[in-house]
């Protein structure tokens, strides 16, 4: 027999039974121990949220509608000529000219009438042609004079609808049952702040209180919906709320050392609205802290799963060597974050980027102006928010993903 006839066959491994294989399943159940302690540091953050949401909830009657009353037209002409004589259709109008609007209006106090307004035609000026869905805002007198209404904006219910119904169905398809979750975790975060955060800001409350308690409320129900109910998700949960808390002690401390009033011409429109005052520095902050809600979730939930899938396929690792390789998988993740986190910043401020580059005056004084500041402020401190995130939910991951006893399905190792 020649040699290669004895020796043995090779045998196929298992991965149900060694546990290196990819499961698809839910997670094992925690402990009891594990259990214990997630409870423990979560019960303080979960305590707050709660407490924060009953004494800051706004139980007054809502306050009546500020301002002019919205009504809904469509143009039926426009013409362009001189502001005080004779009207003439010309295309382009001229700079210096008015543009006069024809829109019949759908719904207000004249439905089915027509009121003509005059627009002063300056560079910011929209251009309007028949046929387009227009809002006026109605601020009282004579509904079937033009003096009497503003153009305001367009309408645009229908194209953000198929959006929306567009976003929808890629999260679905994609996604599908976890797409589906998601989909009713964003809806919930949107009636947190449609039914909490702005009814309360609005009555008076403090506006970084009253974002605290709301963050705190969205990441509870988001990630326990989108995740589900485990050790995992409990870790995320905890290390987002301490990356929270964290970015909103910098955001005050550094608001304060800038001296940072939040009051710029938006803030100012809508104190003039309210008739009442607002923290305005307070609602910069409060601002911040929900800016950040969304990017730390998917640090948070990427580090946890690093965590675990690293303890999964080697069960001998401890919280050191859990914490050392999670954190290299984290330090690529995170820097991508920033990024994301900084583009996303700047594109919101290009305008006032745009307006402050020409303004003649040095990049140190463009920096430093209250506008330019603002989202400085925000963007750092956003950023080291999420860079914090990592070693503070890696190292919570470790400590409580070594608590856990391996079981059978994760190291292959059978027991009694």
């Amino acid at each position: 027999m020649r040699e290669t006839d004895t020796q043995p066959i090779p045998r196929v491994r298992d991965d149900r039974q060694m546990g290196h294989g990819h499961h698809h399943g839910p997670p094992p159940p925690a402990s009891g121990r594990v259990r214990r302690l997630l409870a423990v540091l979560l019960a303080p953050f979960a305590l707050a949220a709660l407490a924060g949401t009953v004494l800051l909830f706004p139980t007054g009657d809502a306050p009546a509608p500020a301002g002019s009353q919205p009504v809904h037209g469509d143009v039926t002409a426009a013409r362009s000529g001189s502001c005080g004589g004779e009207v003439q259709v010309t295309a382009p109008p001229a700079a210096g000219e008015c543009l006069t609007v024809t829109v019949r209006m759908t719904d207000g106090p004249a439905p089915d009438r027509e009121v003509s307004l005059v627009v002063p035609i300056e560079p910011s000026t929209p251009r309007f042609s028949p046929g387009d869905a227009v809002v006026l805002a109605y601020a009282g007198g004579d509904p079937l004079a033009g003096q009497s209404y503003q153009l305001v904006d367009f309408q645009r219910d229908l194209p953000l609808v198929l959006l929306a119904v567009l976003f929808a169905g890629a999260v679905l398809l994609l996604g599908r049952w976890q797409g589906a979750k998601s989909l009713l975790a964003l809806g919930l975060s949107f009636l947190v702040l449609v039914l909490f955060v702005l009814p309360a800001i609005i009555a008076g409350e403090n506006p970084l209180l009253v974002a605290s308690a709301g963050a705190g409320v969205i990441m509870f129900a988001v990630l326990y919906l989108t995740h589900g109910l485990s050790a995992r998700t409990s870790t995320a949960v905890l290390g987002t709320m301490i990356s929270l808390a964290l970015i909103g002690g910098l955001s005050a401390l550094f608001s304060a050392l800038t001296a940072l009033t939040g009051l710029d011409d938006e803030t100012a429109t809508l104190i003039g609205t309210l008739g009442h005052g607002i923290d305005a520095r307070g609602l910069l902050l409060a601002g911040i802290v929900i800016g950040a809600l969304g990017v730390l979730d998917d640090v948070t939930v990427t580090q946890t799963s690093a965590v675990w899938e690293l303890r999964a396929a080697n069960p001998t690792f401890g919280a050191r060597q859990l914490y050392a390789s999670a954190t290299r998988i984290g330090r690529a993740h995170v820097s991508a974050a920033v990024n994301t986190l900084v583009m996303a910043y700047a594109g919101a401020a290009l305008p006032v980027l745009l307006y402050t580059s020409i303004s003649g005056v040095g990049l140190g004084g463009i920096l430093t102006t209250e506008s330019i500041a603002q989202e400085i402020v925000r963007t750092l401190v956003g950023s080291i928010g999420l860079v914090a995130a990592v070693p503070i939910t890696t190292a919570v991951a470790a400590i409580v993903a070594v608590q856990e006893l391996p079981s059978p399905i994760n190291d292959g190792i059978p027991r009694r």
